[in-house]
């Protein structure tokens, strides 16, 4: 008899990027303490079900293909107890047989309000973990709900189709994060954690009304299903894969035409610009500012259209001020930019 359906879908899940990381990683540049190169790869858990499914998929999955595995988890200080939850996810961690585990307390600064500065903590905090051991992939339990959440908040914001794709099934630096359950629902990992008895824990922040993803996922996203019928998460997933593929695209393209509108000053002509579709000019300008040095986390859909109509509504508007002190000017037919 086989396992419990819930467990077999997030095991297979979990066994098709192993697979992907065994086939482009080479051997980890840190050894285990026996010595073994192989590859190691790391779940972020914070105990909720979704991760504690992960983190038990992974500890299953990883010796069958050769790959050591081990588990990091975040203390983000933010709750009273959060240093013994952290302590007690580790604990079990180490019980699935994953090594090493390691448990990382960090600060969480203001920046771009509680939620944003709580994921630049944590990630900062993973990269270093995953950079020390030489870890070959860092895996998230993000879910096709979770998915469908932030599609739904990236429409609200009119932050364009960059922001509708969601969570890319890879990401960071040489596609370190992966995500293997944003093809399952968040019903599936909490019904494989009952299947195996696995404790976990329900985080309170996920039902504090105060945080914006909060209110869409106990509020918004139930009005919509009660509106519109069952399969809303279902289909804004599908137009985050949807939205992703056209965005890559259209990015392959402003890649691809860039240097055609660059001058050797490196400012860029407004003739060049003026005739491609706004899609890509915009993408051309988004790039051309993040080279100047703006933070591309600082830099919104309002900043590029501002710089837009340098190009389209050109009435003789000085000089766009944008993040990270860089101001672009039109001159001569050119789009200077400048940090200072």
């Amino acid at each position: 008899m086989g396992p419990h359906p819930a467990v077999a879908a997030i095991r297979l899940a979990v066994r098709r990027v192993l697979h992907d990381v065994l086939t482009l990683t080479p051997p980890a540049s840190v050894p285990s303490a026996a010595g073994d190169r192989s590859p190691l790869v790391l779940v972020a858990c914070s105990g909720g079900a979704d991760s504690m499914a992960l983190a038990s998929a992974l500890a299953f999955e990883a010796p069958r293909l050769g790959i050591r595995a081990g588990g990091v988890t975040v203390d983000h200080g933010l709750q009273e107890g959060s240093d013994l939850r952290a302590s007690e996810v580790a604990i079990r961690l180490a019980s699935f047989g994953l090594d090493p585990v390691e448990t990382v307390t960090v600060t969480v600064g203001r920046d771009g309000g509680p939620e944003a500065a709580a994921r630049d903590a944590r990630y900062a905090a993973l990269d270093a973990v995953a950079d020390r051991y030489g870890a070959a992939a860092v895996l998230l339990g993000h879910t096709r709900d979770d998915q469908a959440e932030t599609v739904l908040l990236g429409l609200a914001r009119g932050s364009g189709i960059r922001s509708l794709s969601g969570m890319a099934t890879a990401s960071g630096a040489g596609g370190r994060y992966r995500r293997p359950f944003l093809g399952l629902d968040r019903q599936t990992a909490r019904k494989a954690c009952l299947a195996q008895s696995l404790p976990v824990w329900d985080d309170p922040h996920n039902t504090d009304p105060a945080y914006t993803r909060s209110r869409v996922r106990h509020e918004a996203l139930p009005v919509l299903e009660k509106a519109l019928g069952k399969g809303v998460v279902e289909a804004l997933a599908r137009t985050a894969q949807l939205s992703r593929d056209d965005a890559d695209a259209l990015d392959s393209w402003a890649a691809a035409v860039e240097p055609s509108v660059r001058d050797d000053a490196g400012g860029l002509e407004v003739a060049g610009l003026f005739a491609l579709p706004p899609a890509v000019r915009r993408r051309v300008i988004r790039r051309a500012v993040i080279e100047a040095g703006s933070p591309a986390g600082s830099l919104f859909a309002r900043h590029i259209e501002e710089v837009d109509r340098l190009i389209t509504g050109w009435r003789g508007q000085g000089a766009i001020n944008l993040p990270g002190r860089v101001a672009v000017r039109r001159q001569g037919g050119r789009l200077v930019l400048r940090q200072g």
